[in-house]
């Protein structure tokens, strides 16, 4: 019963993992860019949420929905004004670009909501449900149906849309896409606003847990990058198989050993890397030179 436990609350702590490698994949997959800014995107997203409620007194599902429109006018501004001006720029100074980008978010809203932790609400509450022996949260339980409707929400556009298709044609050649007239910079905007929105979405149900603060998102952002790498970084599919992965492996690894668990995702970064680079379902990037 105590694996078990582990193993429900692994997934759903997963899920959020997820969400937030789901972005980084997208970004990179379309625009190869490695953006290290994801998780204080998410946290300035969580942290709209949070002033709707507490100054506006919009009502939560009211404030999730307006920070996650705010999220995605957000990634689009950074992908127009930060991102496609250095399109043409060497792929180190894109990297910088994104490190800066971590700092100056994190710096504004240190400046605007100061630097103390808050508690952050949940959107239910309630006493828990018991089945057998199993223990399910309400929150846990929300957590885990928001990140699979939204998981399952965006697998449907990028498979069956038009925008997804486009998405898809940018993300193997960007040239022959624009060549076939695909309009290449609509498609990296709304990808970065897709981005944003996954980010937030994992910022705002993980800050309940963590409480909300301008380094809210530093660990997820490891784990984030760490589900990414595991189920590898060109695959989309494989960012939620590692997310879920990640979060059921760290959660036995807590469980026996509670010293080695903040260490653990690092520790399978560097395995990952040594002995599969492209992940569980990653394909390896070969380009002609």
């Amino acid at each position: 019963m105590i694996l078990a436990q582990q193993i429900i609350s692994g997934l759903a702590t997963g899920s959020l993992y997820a969400l937030a490698a789901l972005g980084l994949v997208l970004i990179f997959k379309t625009s190869d860019v490695v953006n290290f800014a994801q998780g204080e995107m998410a946290m300035f997203g969580t942290f709209i949420a949070f002033t709707l409620m507490m100054k506006g007194g919009v009502p939560y599902w009211g404030a999730f929905v307006l920070a996650l429109v705010f999220a995605a006018v957000f990634g689009m501004l950074i992908e127009r004004i930060v991102i496609r001006p250095l399109s043409t720029a060497p792929l180190i100074s894109v990297l910088i670009a994104t490190l800066g980008l971590l700092n100056i978010i994190n710096g504004v809203a240190g400046w605007i909501w100061g630097y103390d932790p808050k508690p952050f609400p949940t959107g239910i509450s309630g006493a828990p449900i018991r089945v057998g022996g199993l223990v399910f949260t309400l929150p846990t339980l929300l957590n885990l149906a928001v990140a699979l409707v939204l998981m399952l929400a965006f697998f449907a556009l990028f498979k069956y849309s038009l925008m997804g298709i486009a998405m898809r044609a940018v993300a193997e050649n960007r040239l022959a896409a624009r060549l076939v007239g695909v309009h290449t910079n609509r498609v990296l905007a709304i990808t970065w606003g897709l981005g944003g929105i996954l980010a937030a979405t994992a910022g705002i149900l993980i800050a309940p847990v963590t409480t909300l603060s301008i380094n809210m998102m530093a660990e997820m952002q490891v784990k984030a990058f760490t589900a990414g790498v595991l189920g590898g970084f060109t695959s989309l599919p494989g960012a939620v198989v590692g997310g879920l992965l990640l979060g059921v492996l760290e959660n036995l690894v807590g469980q026996f050993i509670p010293q080695l668990k903040t260490p653990f995702a690092f520790a399978l970064i560097v395995l990952v890397l040594i002995f599969r680079p492209a992940g569980l379902l990653g394909t390896v990037q070969r380009k002609k030179v």
